[in-house]
């Protein structure tokens, strides 16, 4: 994958695939303009995880398509890189070009659960994400595929199945009909014990008669309708509420990309997005604020680790740059210390929990944060992210002034 050079090509440009693979990037003229206009009102330099929390924060503020585009923009690579990582690492043999559409469209999750206070790396989150989305779809496919349609109608919910005869547009009059003949079928077609309740076999020709006996009784008792319905269209109805469950639960994903299937208009979805422009006020005040805000809560967090830090023993202090600073491996920091490396990587280990702790402390006090073991995981990303920062520049500034 050729990598993007500019900022404004991370913010307005989109994967073209070629088959199942990487085909190029193509540019969106109108997030290219937006990135153009917001980056000129920037009064300093600034790199693309700035932008991507200022789009965040503006996503976060009035959810628009044009903060959207920019977000689903820069996260295109990473996208695709954890897509490609897990087509070629499971036995799923789906395509990488499938498994990033299965994630990119859960792109406003992946948005909405993204905390900055926690993180400034919106990529790396990004990553976590898109992975465990991604993985979980596969899982749940996997089930459904391993099941004959009359297990996966023993194992869906009511409200499942609701949800997903609804999803193919059909009148509420007719899926009333159908949850009623599911509910029959599940009542007499329910085999207690089996050694592989996901290859239930086809209901015999006696069973699917009961089945239409008992829902006649119960559409004649409930809906006081006297019309009898055959065995044969309650098989039918049955078979439909199979592939209704399996379309919603995996739907075909559609690209950003992708022509639009209207007849007055054959561009891409991308094309359509709305060209109105932010306020440039806003923009600037949003600008300023997100900069100082940032500021602020790096320097209360360097002040917070910096101390703990200094409080380690010398050993654990000079372990620590070592690692992060001399980016040594566990091997050469034992020939460099002398010590086993099993105790090089248990010491490590001990001092990022002793660093991670003050870090969920200061976290708890100042963000007011809940600590769930999401939000453990990235505190633990920005503990490494902030170390691997915080050594570079001491060995930066330590080289200036030899």
């Amino acid at each position: 994958m050729q990598p993007r050079q500019t900022i404004i090509e991370a913010f307005s440009t989109f994967i073209q695939f070629k088959v199942d693979n990487f085909g190029g990037w193509v540019t969106d003229p109108r997030l290219r303009r937006s990135m153009q206009q917001t980056m000129q009102q920037a009064t300093s330099e600034t790199c693309d995880r700035f932008w991507a929390l200022y789009w965040h924060k503006a996503w976060q503020v009035q959810p628009n398509e044009l903060a959207t585009g920019h977000l689903a923009a820069y996260l295109q690579e990473v996208c695709f890189w954890v897509a490609r990582k897990i087509s070629l690492h499971t036995s799923a043999r789906q395509a990488p070009v499938d498994l990033f559409q299965t994630a990119i469209a859960h792109l406003q999750r992946v948005l909405k659960n993204f905390n900055p206070q926690l993180s400034t790396n919106l990529k790396s989150y990004a990553e976590f994400a898109f992975s465990n989305i991604i993985k979980d779809t596969l899982r749940k496919q996997q089930e459904a595929d391993i099941c004959t349609d009359w297990a996966l109608l023993q194992k869906v919910t009511q409200k499942r199945l609701i949800d997903s005869l609804e999803y193919t547009g059909i009148d509420p009059v007719v899926i009333t009909n159908h949850v009623l003949a599911w509910k029959c079928f599940k009542e007499l077609y329910a085999p207690t014990k089996t050694r592989n309740t996901r290859k239930l076999n086809k209901p015999e020709p006696q069973t699917w008669q009961a089945i239409a006996d008992l829902y006649n009784a119960e559409r004649k008792n409930q809906f006081n309708q006297s019309e009898a319905c055959s065995p044969e269209r309650i098989e039918r109805w049955i078979i439909t509420c199979a592939k209704a469950v399996r379309s919603f639960l995996y739907p075909t994903p559609l690209s950003l990309n992708a022509p639009s299937t209207s007849h007055e208009e054959s561009t891409s979805l991308l094309n359509r997005l709305p060209s109105s422009e932010q306020d440039s006020l806003l923009t600037e005040l949003l600008l300023e604020e997100e900069t100082a805000k940032r500021n602020t809560q790096l320097a209360q967090l360097t002040e917070v680790l910096t101390s703990a830090i200094a409080d380690l023993p010398v050993q654990t202090q000079q372990l620590l740059e070592a690692y992060y600073q001399q980016q040594l491996t566990q091997q050469q920091i034992t020939q460099q210390l002398g010590i086993p490396q099993y105790t090089v990587s248990r010491r490590l280990s001990s001092v990022r929990q002793t660093l991670l702790k003050k870090l969920a402390q200061w976290s708890q006090e100042t963000l007011h944060s809940s600590l769930s073991s999401d939000v453990l995981a990235g505190m633990s990303t920005v503990l490494d992210e902030w170390l691997t920062a915080h050594y570079h520049q001491s060995a930066s500034s330590y080289r200036e002034s030899l």
